[in-house]
This record gives C-alpha cells, sequence and structure tokens, in this order.
C-alpha cells in the first residue's frame, strides 16, 4: 500500500507572506513534486517562470508540480490530486487570510491517502502585535496562531531586535507548543518546513485542543470585489487611492497595463502597497478587494479605477 501523501496546511491573516512562501518553496523544492491548492478571496499569484502550461483551472508548473483552485470542494480536489501520474511527493494548501486552518486539517482527515505534515501560520512582524489587539480581527488572529505547529515570523527585518523579542514572547503565550523561525520575505529552508511532522511534538489531531475552537465563517465577516477592465491604468495612484482611510481596504491585489502597455503587479495590506513589473501579459486587467463586511463601499473602488484609467 503506498504511504500516504503528506500535507502542509499553510496559513496567516491578509499580506503575511503566504503565497511569497509558496512561490519560494517551489523554487526551492530539492526534487519534490509539490501540488498547490488555494481557495481565497483573491488568487493565488504564482511566479510566471514556474508556470509551464495551463489546463483550465490546473497549472502546471515545473519539475511536475502542480497548482489549482479547491472553491468551495477541498476535498474533491484532493481526490483528483490521488489520479495524477506521478502522484505528488507534497501538498501545499494555502488557506484564505480569513481562514482558520483548523477547518482545512479536518477536511484532510476525511480523505484516504492522505497524512497532516504540519499547520504552518505566517505572522507579519510589523503588524502582528497591533492586530491581535484588534477588535474586529484579534481574535481571528490568535486562532489562527494558537493552531499552528509551526509560526513563521516574517518580515523581521522591518523591525528592531527589541520588537522581535517581545513579539517571540508573546507568540510562547498564544501558540506554546508550536516552534517560531523568524524570516524576511518568507525564505525558510524547504527542510524546515516540508516532511517535518515526524519531529513536531504534538497531540494527535483528532484531539487537539487547538482544532475543536468554533470556526466562523469568513464570509460572515468580510467581503471582497473583483473587477476586471480592458484600459491601462496609472499604477501608482490607483495604489495610493485604494490605501486612502476612508476606502477601509485590509487587501487589495491586482495585475493590469500600465500607460506604456506594461503588466504590473498592485500589492496593498492596509495602508501600505507597492507595484512591481509583472512577467506575463494577461489579455485584461484584473483587480482583487478585501475589506470587513458593512465597512466596505465597492462603488468607491470602482470610481478610484475609473479616475486612475491611463
Amino acid at each position: 500500500m503506498d504511504a500516504p501523501i503528506p500535507v502542509s496546511v499553510v496559513g496567516g491573516y491578509l499580506g503575511a507572506g503566504k503565497t511569497t512562501l509558496v512561490n519560494h518553496l517551489l523554487r526551492t523544492r530539492a526534487g519534490r513534486r509539490i501540488a498547490v491548492l488555494v481557495n481565497d478571496f483573491g488568487e493565488l499569484s504564482i511566479d510566471d517562470a514556474l508556470i509551464e502550461a495551463r489546463d483550465g483551472e490546473l497549472l502546471r508548473l515545473a519539475g511536475g508540480c502542480v497548482c489549482c483552485s479547491f472553491g468551495s470542494d477541498l476535498l474533491e480536489a484532493l481526490q483528483q490530486l490521488r489520479k495524477l501520474d506521478p502522484a505528488p511527493d507534497h501538498v501545499l494548501i494555502e488557506c484564505s487570510g480569513v481562514a482558520l486552518p483548523g477547518m482545512v486539517v479536518r477536511s484532510v482527515g476525511l480523505i484516504a491517502g492522505f497524512a497532516l505534515d504540519a499547520v504552518l501560520v505566517l505572522a507579519d512582524a510589523r503588524t502582528i502585535g497591533e492586530r491581535c489587539a484588534d477588535r474586529y480581527v484579534g481574535e481571528l488572529l490568535h486562532q489562527q496562531l494558537a493552531q499552528a505547529d509551526l509560526i513563521a515570523l516574517n518580515k523581521c527585518d522591518a523591525v528592531d531586535a527589541r520588537t522581535q523579542a517581545e513579539l517571540l514572547e508573546r507568540l510562547a503565550v498564544v501558540a506554546p507548543r508550536a516552534r517560531v523561525l523568524g524570516c524576511t520575505q518568507a525564505q525558510l529552508d524547504p527542510a524546515l518546513v516540508l516532511g517535518i511532522g515526524h519531529a513536531l511534538q504534538v497531540a494527535p489531531r483528532e484531539h487537539d485542543p487547538r482544532l475543536q475552537a468554533p470556526l466562523p465563517a469568513a464570509a460572515a465577516a468580510f467581503e471582497s470585489l473583483s473587477i476586471e477592465f480592458d484600459h491601462a491604468v496609472d499604477v501608482e495612484r490607483l495604489a495610493a487611492a485604494l490605501a486612502a482611510p476612508e476606502l477601509q481596504l485590509l487587501r487589495a491585489k491586482g495585475l493590469m497595463r500600465d500607460r506604456s502597455g506594461r503588466m504590473r503587479v498592485l500589492q496593498l495590506v492596509g495602508s501600505r502597497h507597492q507595484c512591481s513589473d509583472g512577467r506575463a501579459a494577461w489579455p485584461r486587467g484584473r483587480l482583487v478587494c478585501i475589506a470587513r463586511r458593512g465597512a466596505f463601499e465597492p462603488q468607491q473602488v470602482r470610481a478610484a479605477l475609473a479616475e486612475c484609467a491611463a
């Protein structure tokens, strides 16, 4: 009988660096055939250089790796992975930034042929303290962290040594059984992340109290807006407009053409934004925004996009 395929669940709040980590693991996988499953309000941005072919919702990646979206049916997606020949050596499941890993862990346990390797949760060293104290999302972040086997404290280069030490003390309280690794740009050695389940001293998952907490539906607390468009955009101006406090956006991702026709990638987390070059030409521009339900006016986003048309 074939050994079960190990599954790593990658969680963490919006903008913590989950997608950056997934891309890094795909580039440095040490010969493993990795399958990536994603279910997010937005879209997983696999590096263009890794994509060899598109087959409907399936991306065929370099080195026998694949990526696909499972929408609302994770169980069906896992069953489809078992039919691949050759089968993947490892599965990464990237959770939505507003989801709890525990629900995914429960689903993995229902499908024969898979075994949970570890729950990895990323935390943004710049914002995790403030967000854990936030009245709206603090409880969600505490539960995400508490369900981790391994916490990647990301963006450590952006905080001083004293802040890092304070964060380590807080994480030891919130997630006393999790290992914590500091990193920059989610650059972690695959040997520290993949195939580590045997080394983790954790309770059996079915009895693990960290995974038994109530799981609030993300849709009840957050909402998203997805827009496709054909016109070019003043990307820097749009990024600044989306970062305006009155829009109250938590996260935004976009891929669009600028004035010169170049493809550009827009990334926004709260008031911070970054624009970079995209390496693939898409037929239409795309923008996905996430905000707390009730605090979001989609028309303001549409208006900003129209005003920034090049």
